[in-house]
């Protein structure tokens, strides 16, 4: 199984920015910690990070004709305003997490909506980088329902 994890825009930059919101760890840390994921889970896990919307529309698009059977989505800011991103992922059927490190909920107002989520099966927010490992996981137990 092949699941892609999608980041948007400023993921890149964890542990430069905004400590005291997305924490101290780096993206190579998430990085790694997608990677161990997948290998206690037996999956390939591919990361694709994109600092463009246009990017990660061709890559959600890619994704149909690629093997991949889910995705987990951090957009980024693009969650607020990108209905072009949510199209994407509105125009496939595979499992999909939209995953938020902090709790999106509890931030300035444009921050609480999320035009993205509606397009994904599930909502991840506020557990920090763990809320990765978690959106992996509902992949793979909506995989799994989906094969019954």
């Amino acid at each position: 199984m092949k699941i892609l994890v999608i980041n948007g825009p400023n993921i890149n930059f964890l542990g430069i920015r905004e400590k005291n919101v997305y924490g101290k760890e780096d993206y190579d840390y998430l990085l790694n910690l997608i990677a161990q994921k997948g290998k206690e889970c037996g999956v390939t896990m591919e990361v694709f990070q994109s600092n463009h919307e246009g990017a990660i529309i061709d890559r959600i698009q890619d994704a149909y004709f690629d093997g991949t059977e889910g995705i987990v989505i951090n957009p980024g800011a693009y969650t607020h305003y990108s209905y072009a991103i949510r199209d994407a992922l509105a125009s496939i059927s595979m499992p999909k997490v939209e995953i938020h490190i902090s709790d999106i909920t509890r931030r300035e107002e444009f921050r609480k909506i999320s035009v993205t989520a509606p397009a994904c099966h599930r909502q991840i927010y506020g557990h920090g980088l763990e809320g990765y490992l978690e959106a992996v996981d509902a992949v793979l137990e909506m995989r799994e329902k989906n094969k019954e």
